[in-house]
């Protein structure tokens, strides 16, 4: 009865999405004016290609925002040095720039087509992949739908399900079923997240640990970053980066209590959001800050309280100007952000108790000694105060992360092994299609 019943409620969404479809212009218009879609490329999110399919085996990978997309780079680069043609989709326009500038003209990149039959149709009409690969928790029906009804196999990597998530399914589990089982393997991130998989009926699962660990750091331009230290000198910085709605004013009152004790202090606040920073920066002149924007091109001068970080793709930069790296969604938001970039690029972590979404790295970090949890405003700022004070306890800190994330490397290595047979034969065909089968 239960699996019957799935069936319908996933017939009832397909004929709803195909109901709704020519209405849908409205929301991505509204969308686009706050700058969450590229203007010039609203058509791809109804289906409609901007590129020509090349010639020979596809493989179509999608990662939906910046973290995920980072995850993936790597594993890209690997499909692509086998000759086999990708297609990256992603959600996001800050996703996009950072596939451009990290993979450049070496993929096809489109912005994902909504989960609606008409547009995933057309997109799949167009692409014709050969294989599918969904990076980390992004479970589409429809799209999971129109793929399995062409037999295209699909393989979840870097796999994680929230606590939210799994509570949600596992209330529905009749209907994760129906979905999962169109799944030919999930690459989970942890043993907590192959189980709630399986849990749910996926098979095979493999764990694999988290992609994000096998990425490089990411990049700074090297200019940009030696005038801003020289702008900065030996005056002390910390920063509050990925931050969301509430914490950057908690980064702010955190500042306005040190910078007393620490002359000079300079702290950089990386909103995850960047179109939110117009009232971000009024916000803190409202509380007497005086704030650079690197969007604006603002110089750090002698009386610079915040460098407010508004630009896309330069967290490298940022994470660069400091030694202290506060993460955030994890205080005021909940899930927390990823804690690996930093730690890699020789930071002492700290974040909020919320940090969910994250909970292995932070764990290990934690363990380690390379990353240490707050409860609130004041304690942030008692954190941030004592690793200003103490240089041995800040480096002993860093070193500590950045030995952790050196430790938790080899899930990249675990997933090409997964996908192995889904894209040798593609890796075959390629080369046989090839002028002179080479």
């Amino acid at each position: 009865m239960s699996e019957r019943w799935a069936r319908a409620l996933l017939s009832s969404y397909r004929l709803a999405g195909a109901a709704v479809y020519p209405l849908i212009g409205t929301y991505v218009a509204w969308r686009a004016s706050k700058g969450k879609e590229d203007r010039t490329r609203r058509r791809e999110r109804y289906g409609l290609a901007g590129r020509e399919r090349p010639s020979g085996p596809v493989i179509w990978v999608h990662a939906a925002s910046v973290g995920e997309t980072i995850a993936v780079v790597p594993l890209v680069q690997h499909i692509v040095g086998y000759g086999v043609n990708v297609v990256l989709t992603t959600g996001t326009v800050t996703s996009a720039h950072v596939a451009d500038e990290r993979l450049g003209k070496g993929v096809i990149h489109q912005y994902v087509p909504l989960d609606l039959k008409p547009a995933v149709s057309r997109f799949l009409d167009h692409w014709q992949p050969d294989l599918a690969i969904i990076a980390e928790s992004e479970i589409w029906p429809m799209t999971i739908l129109e793929l399995g009804s062409r037999r295209v196999p699909q393989v979840l990597v870097n796999g994680r399900l929230s606590d939210r998530s799994f509570k949600s399914w596992k209330k529905r589990a009749y209907l994760a079923e129906a979905l999962f089982e169109n799944l030919a393997h999930v690459v989970a991130q942890s043993e907590a997240d192959g189980e709630r998989f399986q849990a749910l009926g996926a098979r095979p699962v493999t764990v694999s640990g988290n992609l994000k660990v096998d990425t490089v750091p990411p990049p700074a331009d090297e200019k940009a970053l030696a005038s801003l230290q020289r702008q900065i000198g030996r005056r002390p910085t910390w920063a509050a980066v990925s931050t969301h709605d509430g914490e950057e004013a908690v980064a702010a009152e955190v500042h306005t209590m040190l910078r007393g004790r620490h002359r000079g202090l300079v702290t950089i606040i990386v909103p995850r959001h960047p179109e939110r920073t117009d009232a971000i920066a009024a916000q803190f002149t409202a509380m007497g800050l005086n704030v650079a924007r690197r969007s604006a091109g603002a110089k750090v001068t002698a009386d610079t309280d915040i460098l407010l970080g508004d630009t896309i793709g330069e967290m490298g930069l940022y994470l660069r100007l400091t030694e202290i790296a506060f993460v955030g969604r994890s205080l005021t938001s909940e899930g927390g952000q990823n804690p690996l970039e930093p730690a890699m690029l020789d930071t002492a972590v700290l974040a909020g108790r919320n940090v969910q979404n994250f909970r292995e790295a932070y764990q290990r970090l934690i363990d380690s000694g390379g990353a240490k949890l707050v409860r609130d405003r004041d304690m942030l700022a008692g954190a941030v105060n004592f690793l200003l004070v103490n240089e041995v306890a800040r480096h002993e800190m860093m070193a500590a992360g950045a030995a952790t994330v050196d430790q938790m490397r080899g899930a990249l290595a675990i997933t090409l092994r997964a996908l192995e047979p889904f894209i040798q034969p593609l890796v075959v065909k390629a080369r046989l299609e090839r002028p002179g089968g080479r």
